[in-house]
C-alpha cells in the first residue's frame, strides 16, 4: 500500500480561538498530502459564531473538505463528536494550536504505511519546540533524586505510581520509537481503533486532563503506539479558551488517580503509597512556588489539589463507579461507546 492510497481525516477541537482556527487551516492546506477532510469541532455556545464564521469564510476555498460541528462538553467530547463522522483510513487528532511542518501528515501515513502486519494503532509526532532535558529541569531533578517514579523513559507510563512521563524529554531523532501513551495535540490513528468502538472516556467530560493518556493506554492492550520522529510540528500552547489553574489543578489528583485506577487497578498498597508520595511532592513543589513567588495562579493550582485530595479522601475516587459498573460481566464500556451527544 502507498501513501497516496491512505485517506486522513482531521479532526481539532476548539474554544474561543477564532485566529488559532484561521491559521491552523492555512498551515494545514500547505501539507505536502493533503486531507480528505478537515472536521472543526467547536465548543462555543450557539450564540458565539467568530469561529463558525472563520469556518464559512474559508470553505469556499479549501482545498479539501471542511466541516463545521458545534459540540460542548470539552476536548474529549469533541473528539468522539469528530472521530464519529471522520470517514478516512486514519484519523488525525490535531489542536488548533498546533502548526505542521509540510511533510508531517505524509511522514506520518508512512510509518502505517511500513506497518506490514498492521500492529500499529497510532502515531504522534515530535514537537520541535517542547523538548528540554532533566538536567535543566529542577523539577524533573528532584523526581529523579527522590526516586519518585520507577520509569524516566520519554512517552512510558509509570505503572507504580500512576505518572506519565514527558514525551518532551525525548531529544531529536529520526525513525519511530516505541510508547506507551500519545498526546492528543499531534497524533494520528488507524481507523479500526475506533472501529472497534473506543473512544474518550465520559468521565473526562469538561475540561479535558489525561484524557489522552486513559485512551492510549486503552488502546495500547491492543495496538502498537510510537512516535514518529520525521513528523514535525510545533506547539504554540494558546493563552485563549482555558480554564482556571484551580480546576487544573483538581484535576491533576483526581484524574491521575481514576487514569491509575482504571488502567493498573486495584491498586495494592504499595502502588497507593507511590501514588500519594508523588502527589505530596507536588502539593509541596507547587506550595513553595506560590509562597515564594508569591504567585496567586500557583495558589489556585494548591487550592485545587487540596480539593482533588479532599474529594477523594471523603468521597472515594470519583471515577471508581463508573469503572466498577464497566468491569461488570455483560455491561458495555460506555467509554468505548459514547457519542458525545451530552
Amino acid at each position: 500500500m502507498e501513501t497516496k492510497e491512505l485517506s486522513i481525516s482531521v479532526v481539532v477541537p476548539t474554544l474561543r480561538r477564532p485566529e488559532e482556527i484561521e491559521a491552523f487551516l492555512r498551515n494545514l492546506s500547505e501539507q505536502d498530502v493533503l486531507p480528505l477532510e478537515v472536521i472543526v469541532v467547536d465548543g462555543a455556545p450557539e450564540d458565539d459564531r467568530a469561529t463558525e464564521s472563520v469556518v464559512e469564510r474559508l470553505r469556499t476555498s479549501f482545498a479539501v473538505d471542511l466541516q463545521y460541528l458545534r459540540q460542548q462538553g470539552g476536548t474529549a467530547v469533541q473528539r468522539n463528536t469528530g472521530i464519529d463522522v471522520a470517514q478516512g483510513s486514519l484519523i488525525a487528532l490535531l489542536d488548533d494550536d498546533v502548526r505542521l511542518a509540510p511533510n508531517f501528515l505524509k511522514a506520518m501515513a508512512d510509518v502505517f504505511v511500513t506497518d506490514g502486519e498492521k500492529n500499529i494503532g497510532g502515531v504522534v509526532g515530535y514537537r520541535i519546540n517542547r523538548h528540554f532535558e532533566i538536567d535543566g529541569s529542577q523539577r524533573w531533578r528532584w523526581y529523579k533524586r527522590l526516586n519518585l517514579l520507577s520509569v524516566f523513559e520519554p512517552g512510558r507510563y509509570d505503572f507504580e505510581c500512576g505518572y506519565p512521563i514527558n514525551n518532551n524529554l525525548q531529544p531529536p531523532f529520526t525513525g519511530t520509537r516505541e510508547v506507551d501513551f500519545m498526546t492528543t495535540a499531534c497524533a494520528v490513528w488507524r481507523r479500526q481503533v475506533f472501529d472497534s468502538g473506543l473512544r474518550f472516556s465520559h468521565f473526562f467530560t469538561d475540561y479535558g486532563v489525561l484524557e489522552d493518556a486513559h485512551l492510549s493506554l486503552k488502546a495500547r492492550s491492543t495496538w502498537k503506539l510510537v512516535q514518529c520522529g520525521d513528523a514535525h510540528c510545533e506547539e504554540l500552547h494558546s493563552p485563549n479558551g482555558r480554564v482556571s489553574r484551580r480546576k487544573i489543578g483538581f484535576k491533576c489528583v483526581v484524574n491521575y488517580y481514576f487514569v491509575f485506577t482504571d488502567i493498573v487497578g486495584p491498586l495494592s498498597i504499595s502502588h497507593k503509597w507511590r501514588f500519594w508520595r508523588f502527589q505530596a511532592f507536588e502539593f509541596l513543589r507547587v506550595g513553595a512556588w506560590a509562597i515564594r513567588r508569591r504567585d496567586r495562579h500557583s495558589l489556585q493550582d494548591l487550592i485545587g489539589r487540596v480539593q482533588g485530595v479532599l474529594t477523594i479522601a471523603f468521597f472515594g475516587n470519583p471515577g471508581k463507579k463508573f469503572v466498577d459498573v464497566m468491569r461488570r460481566p455483560g455491561v458495555a464500556d460506555q467509554s468505548r461507546t459514547y457519542n458525545g451527544n451530552a
